[in-house]
């Protein structure tokens, strides 16, 4: 087994990428609503903040912040992505070793996370998650897409409405 380093710390930031087993699908924003369900469950019992998140057809982005003393966001991934699971329709093929292990076919196991250093990084993961879509080819501005916190986030003054526009290729080229 691969040993995978994790940054753990506590009331930290950051960014991840969860992403679906099969990337050929629209899982994800064909049951938005039940995504948004574990979600806000999962939040309830083991609360974080919400900065930034963007739902595709077949993975997520993400950018959060836990409480202070709490650095177990292994375990609200693990929750968001079980509940999810046990709440839509077993219609996708699993492998061997899926089928040995009671797992469904949904998630890729794995996930990936950074930990936020400063503003500066915060602000090109927000950024990122926010231009996604417009990236994939879904819609060519990124107040077109509905599953997304810009809405909100341009209700609160964080962006403009026609915001990404002119930033696009700065936006894609933010290395880490």
């Amino acid at each position: 087994m691969s040993n995978y380093r994790r940054a753990w710390m506590s009331g930290g930031t950051f960014f991840f990428t969860v992403n679906l087993y099969r990337r050929d699908t629209d899982l994800l924003v064909t049951y938005i609503a039940v995504l948004r369900e574990a979600i806000a469950h999962v939040a309830k019992r083991y609360p974080f903040t919400i900065h930034g998140w963007v739902v595709l057809p077949d993975h997520l982005h993400a950018l959060i912040s836990l409480p202070p003393n709490d650095h177990n966001y292994p375990l609200r991934w693990r929750l968001i992505k079980s509940y999810f699971s046990k709440s839509i329709p077993n219609q996708e093929s699993r492998s061997e070793s899926r089928e040995k292990r009671g797992e469904r076919g949904i998630w890729q196991r794995r996930y990936w996370e950074h930990m936020i250093r400063d503003e500066q990084d915060f602000k090109a993961h927000m950024d990122y998650i926010h231009i996604n879509p417009v990236k994939h080819g879904l819609v060519t501005r990124v107040k077109e897409w509905p599953y997304s916190t810009f809405h909100r986030l341009v209700e609160s003054g964080y962006y403009e409405e026609n915001w990404g526009i002119s930033h696009f290729a700065d936006i894609l080229n933010y290395q880490d």
